[in-house]
């Protein structure tokens, strides 16, 4: 008997409903709001998403790294309407809500802090970073912040500034926010040289790393790199921000990236996953950090909306419940393997690389890339690239994929490398 296939294609790709809807926001739209894949969605479901011309996708671009647990799990779905049934909006530091305690509680419980521990939510992951700093520069009384070649950290202009990536991110939208300094990822010696060329270390109120770098191609840092990041930041009395925007809730095979490091950092931001797909982002740190700026120094309308904590409260159960920090783990063995045979048949495949089921492979070039990903649409898969250049495809399938739909993905994308490579 014949396997049953997940991906179902009724019509060609894009389809005639999708194609008039995009006319429409063609005409309506602003087109700096650059669209990915030429589908309009209708509904999603766990791994998959369909389309208003019915085409029903593998869906391993997960909302950009939101959706660890799924298309409108129904857990989470339940949570967020029970809570919206209650009241949708107070502005916390107005009139503050219970669930605005138990996430940080639980939160905290599964962060990386020997200490005392606070938090603080608000929107999006760029907002988390922008908030990690000013909670650094308050405790440090400093200005400077260190970021990396290769790092993304938001589109607004702090978290701007700190993004490397010129297009299509930056170009043109100058000047950018003072005191941001950049060096090498994965080479100690490159701060130390900042620290001597760009900005004294006593200058510095933060460095901000992603453990795994999201944009820039899904690189890990190595354990020597982030072990001496602590240490520079301890002999400087420098902020340590790891930004787990896209690579924490399980994604990596740990909760937190950073747990395979063994490091601890003194603050940690989050957003993406956390409220599958709700706006919803926080700072997560030691408690006397946290607690740095004056009454009021943080804030904000919508800071930490109670339906967005409600469907994280549900998203923290079925990570547990489901025990998705494990499937992570073994998505992440099993796709490693398929890739690593990939690349030694195809040279054009010059890296495979990542932690767990956050996974990419870097192609001889971005148009190379590009049409992967273009052939792998046209046949029900829906892959994103990454790398400063485009070059990577990366992996952000949600983590309760079952192993047939896995195959049949793998299958797919092997198809398409077979077609363009």
């Amino acid at each position: 008997m014949a396997a049953t296939r997940t991906i179902d294609l009724k019509t060609a790709v894009p389809g005639p409903r999708s194609t008039a809807i995009l006319d429409r926001l063609r005409t309506s739209v602003s087109s700096a709001l650059s669209i990915t894949f030429p589908i309009v969605a209708a509904e999603a479901r766990g791994v998959t998403l369909t389309d208003v011309d019915g085409n029903t996708f593998i869906d391993f671009a997960g909302g950009v790294g939101c959706l660890n647990v799924g298309h409108s799990h129904p857990h989470v779905v339940e949570a967020a309407q029970e809570q919206l049934e209650r009241f949708s909006h107070t502005d916390f530091t107005v009139v503050p809500y219970e669930v605005y305690a138990t996430l940080a509680e639980r939160l905290l419980a599964l962060a990386p802090f020997r200490g005392p521990a606070k938090a603080a939510f608000f929107n999006a992951g760029t907002e988390a970073v922008e908030n990690a700093v000013k909670f650094a520069r308050a405790y440090t009384g400093r200005s400077g912040v260190l970021a990396f070649e290769g790092a993304f950290h938001g589109r607004t202009y702090l978290a701007l500034a700190l993004t490397s990536k010129t297009h299509p991110y930056k170009q043109g939208l100058g000047p950018f926010a003072p005191e941001v300094y950049r060096a090498r990822f994965n080479d100690l010696a490159s701060v130390e040289r900042a620290f001597q060329v760009l900005v004294a270390p006593e200058d510095v109120a933060a460095i901000v790393v992603e453990p795994v770098q999201g944009e820039g191609g899904f690189i890990p840092a190595t354990q020597e790199f982030l072990e001496g990041l602590r240490g520079l930041c301890d002999e400087h009395g420098i902020v340590l921000v790891c930004d787990e925007v896209q690579s924490g809730f399980a994604r990596t095979g740990r909760f937190f990236a950073v747990e395979h490091f063994g490091i601890e950092p003194d603050l940690v931001t989050v957003a993406k996953s956390i409220a599958m797909g709700l706006p919803l982002s926080g700072v997560l740190g030691k408690a006397a950090i946290m607690d740095a700026p004056g009454d009021g120094g943080v804030g904000g309308t919508y800071v930490g909306n109670p339906v967005a904590q409600a469907a994280a409260l549900a998203v923290l159960d079925v990570i547990e419940e489901e025990g998705l920090v494990e499937r992570a783990a073994a998505i992440g063995g099993t796709m490693q393997a398929r890739l690593r045979s990939w690349q030694d048949r195809w040279a054009q495949i010059r890296d495979v690389r990542g932690l767990g089921a956050m996974l990419a492979i870097e192609l001889d070039d971005p148009a190379t890339a590009s049409r992967v990903v273009e052939d792998a649409l046209a046949r029900g898969l829906l892959l994103l690239k990454a790398g400063v250049r485009g070059e990577a495809i990366r992996v952000l399938v949600p983590l309760v994929i079952a192993d047939a739909e896995l195959d049949e993905a793998l299958g797919v994308w092997e198809q398409a490398l077979e077609t363009t490579l």
